[in-house]
């Protein structure tokens, strides 16, 4: 595990707008990419580097970085073990899974056990720089390649009653909630959809939140895949 040197203290409200993360994958010429991309963004710190899950858990438990960017498929604990471990021990990092793989039911398994993201590792860099501060602000980011090949792999709009039930689920949204949702299952973050729907960033985050408590849903690939189960998207 490699901890770099933290950057000096500076103004408060500067200091506080850095996002501290943690890389971890098992792969030491993907760890020097990140981190050459990350440090191109000088609101994003590297605090440190791990090559496998149960380095990560100890790390990020004493590190407490807001981010921790986590290859799903490693030796010894891979990151869906290492996930569920800093979910127990009641982390507040945010976690955000990579994957070289379009679908993978590993990545399926960390969506469950709590994931804030999930990118493929050939994610362009300004878009993993932006996921990261988005996910840091709260916002669950899904790279919409990994959205569309989750969503094909569960969802099978043909099932005529699967089609119905989800239909049946949607039916206490709003117009402008369905709208939402649908923009939502395309992948596009609350930016992208104010910016197609002509609302504010506010409303926006207002309609996904109340689309959570009508659906009954933990995420937004879970509201990825009612859309399309109702043939809307």
């Amino acid at each position: 595990m490699a901890e770099l040197t933290p950057t000096p203290a500076g103004p408060a409200d500067v200091q506080a707008e850095v996002v501290r993360v943690v890389v971890v994958d098992d792969d030491a010429l993907v760890r020097a990419s990140l981190r050459m991309i990350l440090g191109g963004d000088p609101r994003l710190e590297v605090v440190a580097e791990c090559a496998d899950g149960a380095e990560a858990v100890t790390v990020v438990q004493r590190l407490r970085p807001d981010v921790v960017l986590m290859d799903v498929r490693m030796p010894r604990v891979d990151g869906l073990t290492a996930l569920r471990s800093l979910a127990a021990a009641g982390s507040t990092a945010r976690v955000i899974v990579l994957t070289t793989f379009d679908a993978d039911e590993l990545v399926l398994r960390a969506l469950r056990e709590g994931a804030a993201g999930f990118l493929l590792k050939d994610t362009p860099p300004a878009q993993l720089v932006d996921g990261i501060h988005r996910v840091a602000a709260g916002e669950p980011i899904l790279s919409p390649t990994v959205t569309a090949q989750l969503i094909a792999s569960v969802a099978k709009p043909e099932d005529a009653e699967r089609r119905a039930a989800a239909l049946r689920a949607l039916e206490v949204l709003t117009p402008r909630e369905r709208d939402v949702a649908v923009a939502v299952a395309e992948g596009l973050s609350n930016q992208e959809i104010a910016e197609r729907l002509f609302l504010g960033l506010a409303t926006v985050k207002t309609h996904v939140a109340h689309l959570f408590a009508k659906l009954g849903v933990a995420n937004r690939v879970q509201i990825a895949r009612l859309v399309h189960e109702a043939g809307l998207g």
